[in-house]
């Protein structure tokens, strides 16, 4: 499937797969400028079609209740492909329309971004993505994960098993992990835990995408480990998951990222893979009151921007909390600067000031600082029961001081050699 260039704005009914009405915004409309060019066809694939149907979805909410201070939202939606060259130019194009906002979801495609949006003062959002050091605001000041990283997520994950046991002593924990920035990005905050709380780790790297990964899972089941933790993204997730299934290990001992999600289980077999964990930075299914607001004010109206069965899924999910945020921003920038100027660091000040933020009680609440641009690091580990995602915690945050200590290392870094 290839997906066209589109500019989403309020009550414009549009999809990946089914053209509808686009409203294409004129010079004299009062609007905000987002911009989403992100991978809908090369590695994401689902993943992104899901977090961007969210997303839109809960900008169209926002545009059909009048926008917010008389302004609406324009979402720019395009295909990079994960390709470097295609995303630049993605971001130079919307550069010259006059974005504020950019969110590419895709780690490489973020790192190489950073030092454009530094020097054009366009907020880059990197949520679950990116370099976990751009939470240290004073470094990337127009950087924002708004979520947690994955040095944060990899503290949740080990204080889980530390909750479960006790004591994480003589405990053995084993990485299995796809072998790119993203990848290895949690390996620093795993060796230092496992030196402070006295486990044993071992780390599994496998070459992208991630389609065979036969060899390794037989030496994880030889390492017989205590917990496994298996990171990747997309085809790598689903074929990690049943490469542990076919070696025998037992599910309500294997952990992922957020990045796992009801259409990973489908590809397997739901009950295949039924106790599997993750980390989980919102409330997922349809219940959330965000949820509830789209499914009765955009997606009964034929609005929705892509399939109703896709709707109160874990990624779709993830998008309507990262619009959340991004428009609770756009809030926040209109009380401190009434009357603008509509820019890149007017939706700055905003976005640094989100305050004790739970989008009606779909994420813990998050407070957002130009220190801190993680905006707290909680979340909570969810279990597949079979045909969902339950709690298997309340919110936490865990290992911040771990976590903190190695965001200043990396960022000190980047402040001396820009990488």
């Amino acid at each position: 499937m290839k997906l066209n260039r589109r500019t989403f704005v309020a009550g414009a009914a549009a999809t990946l797969t089914i053209p509808g009405t686009i409203h294409v915004a004129s010079a004299q409309e009062k609007v905000i400028r987002f911009a989403m060019p992100q991978d809908f066809t090369r590695v994401y694939t689902f993943v992104t079609a899901e977090y961007s149907q969210g997303q839109r979805d809960y900008i169209t909410l926002v545009n059909e209740r009048g926008g917010i201070n008389g302004y609406r939202i324009v979402a720019d939606v395009s295909d990079h492909g994960n390709d470097l060259p295609r995303a630049i130019e993605a971001y130079e194009k919307a550069k010259r329309e006059g974005v504020v906002l950019v969110d590419p979801l895709s780690t490489p495609v973020a790192r190489a971004l950073v030092p454009r949006a530094l020097e054009d003062k366009i907020n880059m959002v990197t949520a679950f993505s990116g370099r976990s050091d751009a939470a240290d605001g004073t470094a990337f000041p127009y950087v924002l994960p708004l979520s947690p990283n994955y040095w944060t997520q990899a503290g949740l994950l080990v204080d889980y098993f530390r909750q479960q046991d006790k004591d994480l002593k003589g405990k053995k924990i084993v990485f299995v992990h796809i072998d790119t920035p993203f990848g290895r990005e949690p390996l620093p905050i795993l060796q230092i835990l496992s030196q402070k709380l006295g486990f044993e780790f071992q780390a599994f790297p496998y070459t992208p995408p991630g389609n065979d990964q036969s060899a390794i899972w037989p030496q994880v089941r030889r390492a017989r480990p205590d917990w496994v933790m298996f990171w990747g993204a997309g085809v790598g997730q689903t074929v990690a998951m049943s490469e542990a299934v076919r070696n025998g290990l037992p599910m309500d001992r294997v952990c992922s990222s957020v990045w796992l999600s009801e259409s990973d289980m489908d590809v397997i077999g739901r009950e295949q893979v039924k106790g599997v964990l993750k980390v989980e930075p919102c409330v997922s299914g349809k219940d959330p009151k965000p949820v509830q607001a789209i499914i009765n004010e955009v997606v009964a109206k034929g609005k929705g921007a892509g399939p109703e069965s896709k709707v109160g899924t874990s990624y779709y999910n993830y998008g309507v909390m990262m619009g959340a945020i991004m428009v609770e921003g756009v809030k926040k920038a209109f009380e401190k600067n009434p009357a603008g100027p509509i820019t890149g660091p007017w939706l700055n000040e905003g976005l640094r000031s989100i305050a004790n933020f739970t989008a009606d009680g779909m994420i813990p609440p998050m407070t957002v600082t130009k220190e801190d641009h993680q905006g707290g690091g909680g979340g909570r580990i969810a279990r597949w029961d079979g045909t969902k995602f339950v709690p298997a915690t309340d919110w936490f945050a865990a290992n911040q001081d771990v976590v903190w200590a190695e965001i200043r290392k990396s960022s000190e870094e980047f402040r001396k050699s820009g990488k």
